[in-house]
């Protein structure tokens, strides 16, 4: 229940449409409840005593009542779409915002294509408590309230017998709902690890067809989707008794009514009018019950998806945005101060242990050390995508958890070793940077980097399409429109995962000519692969289990023989 009344929260800001919505909806429930009176006269009134003169208008009301009802109906369900689409869309909204607030430990943790099951397919299912949940209730509690009026103002003890088995339709009510609520849990689980399968299958398609091993995914695959088949036939097996046995149990109120409307027309204290007016309220009535039965099946489903749904809203980052700090100038020096910094990712598992280094604004630091030394969560703390758990990291002697997030990212620039770029243009991942940048900014900072020439030789030029993750272009392209992009941003610091390894000799030069331009100016940290590339860094720190082993320059450590000239020997066996 409160994860219904959280989620009806969301249509507050939308009052006009959500009482536009009940109004037809009322009308439409009242225009319902007039043929059978109707019918009663012409059998009452019109067919015994011959008044042909009464028919017409008695077919001219049923034509008014069943066009009103086709009217108010037909803008009942406008506005109501209009609300649920409007509704939905907010919720979505809200959804992808809270994504956007929460740690990279989040996302660490959850495959996307689970976390897009929520956002796209959890989403749209909660749609069906607006369509056919609270406006579906409504109408059918108004047809309830108004038929049972109408039934006790007919004949009382004709009413009372339509009730008796209204207490074992609630039974079988509470009971569904109870079995059927976990089963709806796990299909949308079901639901979100078929999406996270396919996702990643979609996104691994050229391993898959490189180790040729399609027949080995299409089995998993089936299997993934079968559990998810299973899942849904459950719930349908408990729908398939559920359903028809309310079904069954409302026509036991119509059988008792038909035996004793029988016996009271023959008595004489009941006209076959009257009765068939009795018997036509009583089929509307037992619509809205079976109706509340189908409504209650389908929030079941609604309510498990709602719930994924505000477990996203509800998450709380582990990296919480609550710096008071905002710094006079929009753009610091670039100092940075590493004080005593722990981190681990499991507690049993220490990741760094008692970082402390201090980088000058302008300096040139390379980070190097065997692989799951700690170099890449170094830089990670740095941008505070984690925070750290002993020590404290500065920039311009702002302790950076006294900063906001926004601007202490608008403080950095990231290079990756393989740059992920957006499915769109060119001119769109360039201007990721700085979506303000004019296209004057735009092409100096795509020539600073080396891109200008290759981009003008793409068909369509800057307007080029390059495919989802940049799959058109080379790795060294993508380097290149990545480094324009950090220049754009024009940041006071650069983190470099250092990308001249696997290319060829002239992509090399061009890269080396970008990435210069990129550091100039600006503190700089280069994760190292290729240690030849370090001979014109300022400094490099040696990174083993997590601390700093050693540091200097290149040629001050190649001759220390230490850890560092280890590496370099069995780089390039010297």
């Amino acid at each position: 229940m409160k994860s219904l009344l959280r989620i009806l929260a969301f249509m507050a800001p939308y009052r006009v449409l959500v009482t536009l919505t009940f109004v037809f909806a009322g009308l439409t429930t009242a225009m319902e409840l007039l043929p059978p009176w109707l019918i009663k006269v012409v059998i009452d009134d019109v067919l015994p005593n011959e008044n042909l003169t009464l028919l017409p208008w008695v077919l001219g009301g049923l034509i008014l009542a069943y066009g009103m009802k086709s009217l108010c109906n037909s803008l009942r369900i406008r506005f109501n779409n209009r609300l649920e689409q409007t509704v939905i869309h907010s919720l979505r909204h809200h959804v992808f915002d809270a994504l956007q607030r929460l740690s990279l430990r989040y996302y660490e943790n959850r495959s996307t294509g689970e976390i897009m099951s929520r956002v796209v397919n959890d989403t749209e299912h909660v749609q069906r408590i607006f369509v056919d949940g609270v406006e579906g209730l409504l109408t059918a509690t108004l047809t309830l309230v108004g038929i049972t009026t109408i039934l006790f103002v007919l004949n009382w003890k004709m009413a009372l017998l339509v009730f008796l088995p209204i207490p074992l339709l609630v039974l079988g009510g509470v009971t569904f709902t109870r079995r059927v609520h976990r089963q709806y849990h796990d299909i949308r689980q079901r639901a979100a690890e078929l999406n996270g399968y396919l996702q990643d299958a979609l996104s691994g398609i050229r391993e898959i067809m490189g180790f040729n091993n399609q027949p080995y995914e299409s089995a998993r695959f089936r299997q993934v989707s079968q559990e998810f088949s299973q899942s849904n036939l459950k719930a349908m097996r408990l729908w398939s008794v559920y359903s028809p046995g309310m079904v069954f149990l409302g026509s036991m109120g119509t059988v008792l009514i038909l035996w004793y409307g029988s016996l009271e027309v023959m008595a004489g204290q009941l006209t076959i009018g009257e009765l068939v007016m009795f018997l036509s309220y009583l089929v509307l009535f037992y619509t809205p019950v079976n109706q509340i039965h189908s409504v209650n099946h389908l929030l079941q489903h609604a309510l498990a998806a709602g719930q994924r749904v505000l477990d996203i809203l509800d998450a709380q980052s582990d990296v919480p945005d609550s710096g008071t700090i905002r710094p006079a100038e929009s753009r610091l020096q670039g100092k940075v101060a590493f004080t005593h910094v722990g981190f681990s990712y499991r507690p049993e598992v220490s990741v760094l242990e008692d970082i402390s280094v201090v980088v000058r604004p302008g300096e040139h630091v390379a980070l190097v050390g065997p692989s799951g030394a700690g170099k890449s969560t170094l830089m990670k703390l740095l941008f505070r995508f984690h925070d750290v758990q002993q020590g404290s990291i500065g920039i311009d002697d702002y302790d950076i958890r006294s900063l906001s997030l926004a601007f202490l990212r608008d403080q950095i620039g990231f290079v990756q070793q393989e740059p992920f770029l957006f499915n769109g243009t060119v001119r769109q991942n360039l201007a990721y940077g700085n979506l303000q940048a004019s296209e004057e900014e735009l092409v100096a900072a795509a020539d600073a980097a080396q891109a200008q020439k290759f981009i003008q030789a793409l068909p369509d030029g800057y307007d080029t399409e390059i495919g989802e993750r940049g799959v058109k272009l080379s790795v060294g392209q993508k380097q290149r429109i990545a480094i324009a992009r950090v220049l754009l941003k024009n940041p006071p610091i650069v983190v470099m995962d250092e990308a001249t390894s696997n290319i060829d000799t002239e992509t090399e030069v061009e890269i080396r000519l970008a990435m210069e331009e990129l550091m100039q100016d600006r503190t700089t940290f280069v994760i190292a692969h290729r240690l030849s590339t370090l001979q014109t860094v300022d400094r490099i720190l040696v990174i083993d289990q997590g601390r700093i082993v050693e540091e200097g320059t290149h040629a001050s450590l190649v001759a220390r023989g230490g850890l560092y000239a280890g590496l370099y020997e069995a780089q390039f066996h010297v």
